[in-house]
């Protein structure tokens, strides 16, 4: 089956953004939310977006005033009745995601494919709540989604292969580099990523380093473009919280540090603190602590068959920005230093050893 009219549920920042990115590559678009305003903003929001590229000579203005006019925005769900693939951006709820799907199922053709753009909800649970629910997948866009390169593309329980398939080639008509994941919490990048930022503040927590000092041995062991304080920052408290809790399913590992809960529950923000010198002793613990953070749940991931090595590599650097990728870098510090590393993790947490650390110096290539 192929995609030419694609109908995109919530017009906020995910769902605008995918809007923009999927209308630039030459598809149909319909932009559904439940207000005139919140759909007139997010059309306003995509033509400022094309006549930036436009001004900056990454777009030509006759593509850019196509793209604009491939770009329909209603407060009407009907509409999507012409869609080959519906894609869902909205509040990340089940009930909500459920709700939308029962009035969805009555308008959508039998062979329109439905798609959730969750981060953090399982697939196959969702599934539960869409007639044929193998035409259902998750497809998670990374923010901002008009320009970040990854999409990871998931796998419920009961969805066909041939969907799967249009998913991908779809993702790669729009420019997108793809994840392809077995439905897992977390997925694939945020399965590790969110306990990487979750380490670094229980570091804090424990008094091993400010932030300032935590973020420069980030950045210095996984190549960051920028530590785990000023992510969350940017990604904001709340969502970082979020994240974590629906990753708790995996086991006492991933319980959310003190201060993730705080600051996330308050919404507030970090204040990163002055340069300092480096000091190798206290480097040293942080570092290891984040690598054996980053490194288990990478494990874990791939004991349970959620991605490939050379997947979880890709993502990590286009989406995540890290310079030094997991696997490869597993790979190059060796099975005995990877496995001292997460041995601590395990012994604290009652996690067991994964079974994939056999395969480090070998996961990619």
């Amino acid at each position: 089956m192929g995609v030419k009219t694609v109908g995109i549920v919530g017009a906020g920042t995910m769902g605008s953004g995918i809007a923009m990115n999927v209308a630039e590559n030459a598809f149909d678009v319909r932009l559904i939310d439940t207000t005139r305003d919140q759909v007139d903003a997010a059309l306003r929001k995509a033509a400022a977006y094309f006549d930036r590229k436009v001004d900056r000579g990454r777009m030509q203005a006759p593509d850019a005033k196509s793209a604009r006019a491939r770009m329909k925005g209603s407060t009407d769900i009907a509409t999507l009745a012409e869609c080959d693939l519906v894609i869902e951006a909205v509040f990340e709820r089940f009930d909500v995601k459920a709700d939308l799907y029962q009035r969805l199922m009555p308008i959508l053709s039998k062979d329109t494919l439905l798609a959730t753009n969750t981060s953090c909800l399982r697939v196959t649970e969702l599934a539960k709540e869409v007639k044929s629910p193998g035409r259902f997948l998750g497809m998670h866009y990374f923010n901002p989604p008009a320009v970040n390169p990854i999409v990871e593309v998931v796998r419920g329980e009961k969805t066909h292969p041939t969907v799967v398939a249009t998913a991908l080639a779809f993702c790669e008509a729009t420019g997108k580099k793809t994840v392809d994941c077995r439905d897992s919490y977390g997925f694939a990048l945020n399965r590790f990523f969110c306990p990487y930022v979750n380490e670094a503040i229980r570091l804090h927590d424990e008094g091993v380093g400010t932030p300032f000092e935590i973020d420069r041995v980030a950045s210095d062991i996984v190549g960051a473009a920028a530590g785990p304080f000023v992510v969350s920052n940017l990604v904001g408290s709340q969502v970082l919280l979020h994240a974590q809790e629906n990753l708790m399913p995996h086991g006492d590992f991933y319980k959310p540090a003190e201060s993730v809960v705080r600051v996330g529950s308050e919404g507030g923000s970090w204040d990163i603190g002055d340069p300092s010198a480096p000091d190798p002793a206290r480097d040293k613990v942080i570092g290891d602590r984040l690598l054996g953070a980053t490194f288990l749940p990478v494990l874990q991931a791939l004991d349970e068959d959620v991605a490939e090595p050379a997947a979880i590599d890709m993502g990590a650097e286009a989406a995540l920005k890290f310079g030094k990728p997991p696997c490869a870098l597993m790979d190059s510090l060796g099975q005995s230093a990877v496995q001292a590393l997460v041995a601590p993790f395990c012994e604290t947490y009652g996690a067991a050893q994964p079974a994939s650390l056999s395969r480090v110096g070998r996961l990619i290539g």
